[in-house]
């Protein structure tokens, strides 16, 4: 089975990465790339970038190519594959994510590979192209194969003329450098290093003005671009504020017991505790919205992956085969082309 063209969308790219097995994670559709706006949505894993590729001038940065064993790096030989790719970056060199069994299989299997077989043992890997082609609906006129792939993964990297064609790259953090992974180089590029922790804000600072600057680049000629983060999972991380919050709301209560019980207590021992007891009711309240929009975002991410999945084929078919039959279809068109 091939691999399939995947939509751009992080309700998508969530659910594939759940169904390889990735706890905790899930991929954030980014708008601004200002400072604010990337402190808000931390710990960032990593960043995909979308853009449309064209051939670029020679790389004039330096490629790393020299081998490690502790750095996940696959060379893309599969032309529909880089989405998935691109998460893989992400997710195979992040020690904050819990990438599950068959992940982890694959990452030791692989450790020693060249970047090639690196990208051969994804293409290979069952698991892996059936969460990529989990949105896959059938068509039976197509007849690409694997083998069709991977020549059609060779000959981007050739191809000058190809107009349409879209292409995924990640940036992370690992060890302390900053990286840019392009499954079309020869290996990582080091984009210097940086301080902090992986899920601080220093990694962010670092990389948004050379994401800015790769957009600005082909704004002249290209406004598609899609930035996405691949972030810890928003409402389980609400859902752990939400219980220290309410942790903290019970000590605050046990310590008004306490008072209550002491005839000597000061007046303003109460008011310090009713306040603090107030800031924490807020807080509770705005975390148990913030949890409420996350289910009914995780429930409209459902229903609009249900309709992707979707085969509309046959019923337009026979729906346009019925019109034809009552000698409606005809009339339809004309009006349409008026």
């Amino acid at each position: 089975m091939s691999w399939l063209a995947v939509e751009s969308d992080p309700g998508v790219f969530t659910e594939i990465i759940q169904q390889m097995q990735v706890k905790g994670v899930q991929v954030e559709e980014l708008y601004s790339l200002d400072i604010t706006s990337l402190d808000e949505i931390r710990p960032v894993y990593g960043l995909v970038l979308l853009y449309k590729w064209r051939p670029e001038e020679k790389e004039s940065r330096v490629v790393i190519t020299e081998p490690n064993p502790n750095f996940f790096f696959a060379s893309q030989i599969i032309n529909n594959a880089c989405a998935t790719q691109a998460l893989l970056s992400v997710l195979m060199n992040s020690s904050g994510i819990e990438i599950g069994s068959e992940l982890s299989e694959l990452k030791e299997f692989a450790k020693d590979f060249p970047p090639e077989l690196k990208g051969l043992a994804i293409s290979n890997n069952e698991a892996i192209r059936a969460a990529h082609n989990t949105f896959a609906r059938p068509d039976s006129s197509s007849t690409t194969t694997e083998e069709d792939e991977i020549a059609a993964g060779r000959k981007k990297k050739e191809n000058e003329g190809d107009d349409d064609v879209y292409h995924y790259i990640s940036y992370l953090p690992v060890d302390g450098i900053l990286y840019e992974l392009d499954g079309l180089k020869e290996g990582p590029i080091s984009l210097g290093q940086c301080l902090g922790e992986p899920d601080g804000i220093e990694w962010l600072k670092m990389v948004q003005p050379v994401v800015q600057e790769r957009i600005d680049r082909y704004l002249q000629n290209e406004i598609r671009f899609s930035l996405l983060a691949v972030v810890k999972n928003r409402k389980e991380m609400y859902r752990a504020e939400l219980k220290e919050y309410q942790m903290k709301r019970e000590r605050i209560l046990q310590q008004v017991g306490t008072l209550q019980a002491d005839k000597y207590a000061e007046k303003s021992s109460y008011e310090a505790l009713d306040k603090s007891l107030s800031e924490v009711n807020v807080g509770i309240e705005t975390v148990s919205q913030k949890i409420v929009m996350e289910e009914e975002r995780s429930k409209n991410w459902k229903k609009e992956n249900l309709r992707r999945k979707h085969n509309y084929v046959p019923f337009l078919f026979n729906f346009l085969k019925i019109l034809a039959d009552k000698k409606k279809l005809k009339p339809l068109i004309d009006k349409a082309r008026r």
